[in-house]
């Protein structure tokens, strides 16, 4: 069983309070999609793994009028028993259950967020108990959520009081203006170091090892530049359309979906500046430069389209426009290609191609580092000038890291070809069960550690 030890993650604040102290993590819209699918489950998996403290309390608030057992049965329909021995799946569940309570009531209530509060002050039974609330709702009540919160009193805001700490998942705002308000306003609720903003990309495992695999092999760091690099693909693909969910597609595109958090942050990692110590902050100070080098895009930059239908009778497959929750005229893009240029000495000249696209042959994520041709190639008389290059990390799915290379094919004459040295983690650690990006998450936030989520500033550049 793979755990995750606390002294290995980074940046984890001096003085929090003791993994053992009691904890109440309260999930704001616990009967919608994100909390049933991704926020639970990874809870249940924290849970068997023995993360959560002793004494914890898992309190649901939704609108949807519902039972204690009818919550906890819609609950139970998405856990899995990833790390635990069958035989007993069914009693940790069980135990697991039994503390997760339901509270019906509106989201911009602050009367509403008082019942919460009364159950909270029922499972703390007076002691000193940690906060920890996921605004697992759509950004547009983000601001009542958190005032209604504020208004009851369940923020904790004194260094000597327990903690509370909230999360929320993105899109943060539309633009620079709407994301910049939002900040605003959820900070005279939350602080800065109370708020973990969460971009579920950076919790996934391979996306974590970058920065392990540029800055722990000396073989790649000296020729991480301009000198070495013709060109960076990131690429981000999903066979399915957006199948119902227009009305929130409509809304913000591939773009604000897709390309400016997700794929951005990974950007970041591969372009960012070597930190001087492996901590927090300044991982996330060298983020900042390098995302506030990359060059205004210029439409002549960028590749726009949406996916139309496809295939002839069973086989067919509706395009975007044909989805009831899509208007007829949309000219909202499903698909983007665009290319950013970093203005600084590493990368000057380099071009890093960002492209996501839903309703494709294909579901995938994958990195592309393509390295320039040996200059004056011996090989390109004898045998044809080899392939360049490439370093290949997959990021989902069937994670791996492959560099391409060139080898001589056996035989009596010179001929060349490409190879992958493969490094496949399904093979390589098969003795280890890989995270969920929430899980990882979800004990970064218990534990403090801000590396995996996104600062302000980080936010606005």
């Amino acid at each position: 069983m793979m755990t995750t030890n606390p002294a290995t993650r980074v940046g984890q604040v001096a003085g929090d309070a003791s993994p053992d102290e009691p904890l109440t993590i309260s999930v704001i819209g616990a009967s919608g999609h994100l909390a049933r699918t991704k926020v639970f489950p990874a809870l249940f998996a924290l849970y068997c793994q023995g993360q959560l403290p002793r004494d914890y309390a898992i309190l649901g608030f939704a609108r949807t009028a519902m039972t204690d057992e009818a919550f906890r049965e819609r609950i139970e329909q998405n856990l899995t028993c990833r790390y635990t021995p069958e035989h007993d799946c069914a009693e940790r569940m069980k135990e697991f259950l039994a503390r997760c309570i339901y509270v019906q009531g509106s989201y911009s209530s602050r009367d509403s967020f008082l019942d919460l509060f009364e159950v909270m002050q029922r499972v703390e039974d007076g002691k000193r108990t940690n906060r920890m609330f996921y605004l697992a709702i759509p950004p547009s009540i983000f601001t009542d959520v958190a005032a209604a919160i504020g208004d009851a009193g369940l923020v904790a805001c004194d260094p000597g009081q327990p903690w509370s700490r909230v999360i929320i998942e993105k899109p943060f705002g539309k633009d620079r203006r709407s994301s910049d308000e939002l900040a605003r306003s959820m900070a005279s609720v939350f602080v800065e170091d109370q708020t973990y903003r969460i971009d579920h990309y950076l919790g996934k495992e391979v996306i974590q090892n970058l920065l392990v695999l540029r800055f722990a092999n000396a073989v790649f760091e000296p020729i991480w530049s301009r000198e070495y690099i013709e060109s960076v693909d990131i690429c981000w693909a999903e066979d399915s359309g957006v199948e119902g969910r227009g009305g929130y597609f409509e809304e913000y595109g591939i773009l604000r979906d897709v390309v400016q958090n997700h794929l951005l942050q990974i950007l970041a990692l591969i372009a960012m500046e070597p930190p001087d110590r492996f901590e927090a902050v300044r991982v996330a100070d060298e983020k900042v430069k390098v995302l506030r080098s990359v060059v205004p895009v210029s439409i002549d930059d960028v590749v726009l389209g949406q996916y139309g239908g496809a295939g002839d009778g069973s086989d067919s497959r509706p395009g975007y426009r044909d989805d009831p929750s899509v208007a007829d005229d949309s000219i909202t893009p499903t698909f983007a290609a665009v290319r950013l240029h970093v203005a600084n000495r590493r990368w000057k000249g380099v071009p890093f191609h960002v492209i996501a696209g839903k309703g494709l042959g294909s579901r995938f994520t994958e990195i592309r580092v393509k390295f320039r041709a040996a200059a004056r190639n011996m090989f390109c008389e004898a045998a044809g000038c080899p392939e360049s290059n490439e370093l290949i990390i997959r990021v989902q799915p069937d994670e791996s890291i492959r560099l391409r290379v060139t080898s001589k094919v056996p035989g009596m004459s010179m001929s060349l070809k490409a190879r992958d040295l493969n490094l496949y983690y399904k093979d390589a650690f098969e003795d280890e069960i890989i995270p969920d990006a929430y899980e990882s998450l979800l004990l970064d936030v218990m534990q403090g550690d801000k590396s995996l989520f996104i600062r302000h500033d980080e936010l606005g550049a």
